[in-house]
């Protein structure tokens, strides 16, 4: 067991940089901490860690033990867990990063109910619009809309996440309806950004060319969903927006559906967890519980 342990440690270390880091997030001091890992390279025969003078990186053998090493230790992990927890047992905590307008919609007005089946069931959310790496957040679950890149992970379907564009009707009165998607690349976009730069090419499906890109110039870009929302709404251009965070503004008329007829690729909302062979228990009772709030039409939807 010492040496399951200090391979956590070891990919503690590797996930934050540093010894110190490291010690810190399992409670431990920075002398028995250097001790465990460097007993961890005598036992194994290798050196796995080098150091710079800013941070640590694995050595090559380090990077084969932190890669073929993890799913163990989660499987390990989560079995442990499993075996000390009935099945009809949901207890323990929860940590939950998500979308902040979707949690702050959606998920949030679900938690008590979840607590109320399961009353021994705490929550740690954190909620933001930037991805957030759930292992070295320390992170159990994330709820994530749109494509996933990171196939380490396990993602089961909660929801569907039809998106649209949008404009305001004083907007569309000034600059015209487009009625094709070559006519975007004229318009005003409120182009969202992240990691990878911003988003300025939109995807249409079409009957005639299938799918078809267009380049949008842009008026407002932001990493925060709502900022565009707000931009659409006071008439600064055409946003490409989720449903689920403009529905209400939809019904209420502020803003329009536009190029109705050439719908957007195909996205969906997952439920994802770092875990790759199992679920604890409480982990599987939320994501059951989610899947069921959303079944068949999404609350935003109907």
């Amino acid at each position: 067991m010492e040496r399951i342990s200090d391979i956590s440690l070891f990919l503690r270390v590797v996930d934050l940089g540093s010894i110190s880091a490291a010690a810190r997030s399992e409670n431990l001091s920075l002398a028995v901490a250097s001790k465990r890992i460097q007993r961890l390279d005598e036992s194994l025969g290798a050196r796995l860690l080098n150091r710079t003078t800013r941070r640590l990186y694995p050595t090559p053998e380090g990077e084969l033990l932190a890669s073929q090493g993890r799913p163990l230790i989660e499987a390990l992990n989560a079995l442990g867990e499993c075996l000390h927890t009935s099945r009809s047992e949901v207890t323990g905590t929860i940590r939950v990063t998500m979308s902040a307008s979707f949690g702050r919609l959606f998920i949030s007005p679900l938690l008590a109910e979840f607590q109320s089946l399961h009353p021994d069931v705490n929550f740690v959310a954190h909620l933001s619009d930037e991805v957030v790496d759930l292992v070295k957040g320390g992170y159990d679950l994330a709820i994530r809309i749109g494509n996933l890149k990171d196939s380490s992970l396990v993602a089961r379907r909660i929801a569907p996440n039809r998106r649209v564009l949008v404009a305001s009707p004083s907007y569309l009165a000034r600059r015209g309806v487009p009625q094709h998607p070559a006519d975007l690349a004229t318009h005003d976009g409120l182009l969202m950004t992240d990691v990878d730069g911003k988003r300025d090419v939109w995807k249409l499906i079409t009957p005639e060319e299938g799918t078809f890109r267009v380049k949008i110039n842009s008026k407002i870009e932001s990493n925060f969903g709502e900022l565009l929302r707000d931009a659409a709404v006071y008439g600064r251009g055409i946003s490409l927006q989720s449903v689920w965070h403009v529905a209400d503004d939809l019904n209420a008329g502020r803003l329009q559906v536009i190029l109705p007829d050439y719908p957007l690729q195909e996205s969906h909302i997952h439920a994802v967890t770092p875990t790759r062979l199992m679920q604890t228990p409480r982990i599987k009772a939320f994501i059951d519980f989610l899947q069921e709030k959303f079944a068949e039409s999404a609350l935003w939807e109907r």
